[in-house]
């Protein structure tokens, strides 16, 4: 752990911080419907979109509305998405001559990229034709963030409003992400990408000799683009099955900064976008800290761990003094694959530029908890915003039933309905992470796609189910996930960890938006605070330890245990 890797980590994650307070201000000005630099260029293509689609944008919409609206905007986006992966062999772009997509795994890939998860079961260069890349997954990457983001907005609005039963229209937070935010920065972060040597093309290949002589194809594609959106709307999904340490995706340790903070940026400022509109913004940092010091112990604890190397590799001689390198690439070196790992599972992006499977078992425990805590650290774009918002309800509500203090957070009185509500969407996810995981451990059909037994097999198991249900989308590699009992329930954890988790949070916020805001006293629960900050990391450590660490015991704890005796199971 080199004073050369601190500064690493240092930079990057000074560059995060550098634009969390201008673009944490300027989303909460957009969705308060203020003028902002880019209304003049951009402001009469919304209006053109909102009269072609016949939407009144100053109607508002009830939290089952919203809703609503947002269940009915994905089922079409689903079905369309679909279609294009089952009929890709007959449109257009498709320089390689891609049949269609089989069933199973077109119904897989499109709820994976509805949901923002993005898990990949196929490998992009050898499956997916441009068309299918562009308009389909590019696409999505686009619309699955924007809807995330347009959520968390509507939750923000139940604690900035009082005697409200509206939390805004989802067709206009949807254009408004989409059109003053995720487009703008995709093409500034697309540009650099192209300039740092990423390459944009609609050609499928290129034919190249090789040093010894030989010809070798090399696939090709509009890699740039897809690049910015897939980090910037925290998707992950790769044009290339090696995702983002291959080298047309990921080509130098600059190109693997820009990524990194592009899937932080926006996650990492939304906080400070709650905190503006709630007429807080020290709440706004609040929660930001409380991501941070998981984030930042996070990336620690995995440097540590794969710094000591593997004690197996060690006693056949082999100096320990790089760590592990298994499983990641030179360029990166230990502490940019161990940030980029703990970012991408901390937050629901899943783009990788290490193989968490190589990773030394505590090292891939990290990446594995960071998911199971939730998304939130900083989690998704939106999606990580909105989880926090639920684990701050349930602080509150801790700290009153310790000092006895009625539950409050932003003046809004936390009741048992919300609290009902906000521990139905919290265990969503064990549910569905444990559930299939004790399912796929039980059954032929699912053992026999994994590539290694004992505990590491069950890591690989859990890791997938946390992966989908969490939507976050990398994997730990080792398992065959293209078989029809893979792509169906890993399917249905995606539905289960983005929908059954939003809806009741949506419910609760649409109970919290018709409710007074009442003045804080001397029996109010300072949520500013460090304390709170304490309070809150406390609640999300505790949660998620009691749900998973049975599970996680099992896998790579035990695994850890008999590494470090010098033996395998």
């Amino acid at each position: 752990m080199t004073l050369i890797g601190w500064l690493q980590l240092a930079v990057t994650l000074g560059l995060v911080l550098a634009v969390v307070l201008p673009l944490g201000r300027f989303m909460a000005r957009l969705f308060a419907g203020d003028r902002t630099l880019l209304h003049p260029l951009l402001s009469p293509v919304e209006r053109g979109f909102y009269r072609a689609a016949g939407i009144d944008p100053a109607a508002e919409q009830s939290w089952a509305g919203y809703g609503m609206a947002m269940l009915v905007f994905s089922a079409a986006g689903f079905a369309a998405l679909y279609a294009i992966l089952r009929l890709q062999a007959f449109l257009p772009f498709n320089p390689q001559g891609f049949a269609g997509v089989p069933p199973d795994l077109a119904f897989n890939t499109a709820i994976s990229f509805l949901t923002n998860t993005n898990w990949q079961a196929y490998s992009g260069e050898a499956t997916m034709s441009h068309f299918s890349q562009m308009a389909g997954l590019a696409v999505h990457n686009f619309l699955s963030a924007a809807t995330g983001i347009a959520l968390a907005i509507a939750v923000t609005r139940a604690f900035a409003r009082k005697g409200s039963a509206t939390l805004g229209n989802f067709w206009v937070d949807l254009t408004r992400a989409t059109l003053y935010l995720l487009l703008p920065l995709s093409i500034l972060v697309a540009l650099a990408f192209m300039a740092l040597g990423v390459p944009q093309t609609l050609l499928g290949s290129m034919d190249a000799t090789t040093l010894e002589g030989l010809h070798q194809t090399i696939a090709l594609g509009p890699v740039a683009s897809q690049e910015a959106i897939k980090q910037l709307g925290t998707n992950g999904g790769g044009f290339f099955n090696a995702n983002s340490s291959h080298p047309f995706e990921n080509p130098s340790a600059l190109t693997n900064i820009l990524q990194i903070w592009a899937m932080l940026a926006i996650s990492a400022a939304l906080p400070i976008t709650f905190g503006r509109m709630v007429g807080s913004e020290k709440q706004g940092w609040a929660i930001l800290s409380a991501m941070a010091v998981l984030l930042v112990g996070g990336v620690a604890l995995t440097w540590w761990a794969e710094a000591q190397g593997n004690p197996l590799v060690t006693a056949l001689g082999v100096a320990p003094d790089m760590g592990n390198m298994e499983g990641k690439e030179v360029r990166f070196g230990q502490a940019m694959s161990a940030l980029f790992a703990v970012a991408t599972t901390g937050l629901s992006c899943g783009a990788v530029n290490t193989m968490h499977d190589s990773l030394m078992p505590l090292g891939g425990l990290v990446p594995m908890v960071m998911i199971q805590l939730g998304e939130v650290l900083p989690g998704g774009v939106g999606s990580g915003l909105y989880g926090m918002v639920v684990f701050c309800v349930l602080s509150v509500f801790v700290a009153g039933l310790m000092v006895g203090r009625t539950p409050e957070f932003l003046g809004k009185k936390i009741e048992a309905r919300e609290i009902r509500l906000a521990v139905l969407a919290v265990v969503i996810l064990p549910l569905a992470i444990l559930g299939f995981t004790a399912l796929a451990a039980m059954l032929p059909a699912a053992l026999s796609s994994l590539n290694n037994a004992g505990p590491h097999g069950l890591s690989e198991l859990l890791y997938a189910y946390s992966s989908a249900a969490g939507n976050n989308g990398s994997a730990f590699a080792g398992l065959n996930a293209d078989t029809p009992w893979f792509n169906v329930t890993l399917g249905i954890a995606m539905v289960l960890g983005r929908f059954a988790y939003v809806l009741p949070v949506l419910a609760m916020a649409g109970s919290l938006a018709a409710k007074s805001r009442v003045a804080a006293s001397s029996g109010t629960f300072p949520t500013t605070s460090a304390l709170f900050v304490g309070l809150l990391v406390g609640v999300i450590l505790i949660l998620g330890g009691l749900q998973f660490f049975p599970a996680l015991a099992l896998g790579p704890v035990v695994e850890q245990v008999l590494l470090a005796a010098g033996t395998t199971f």
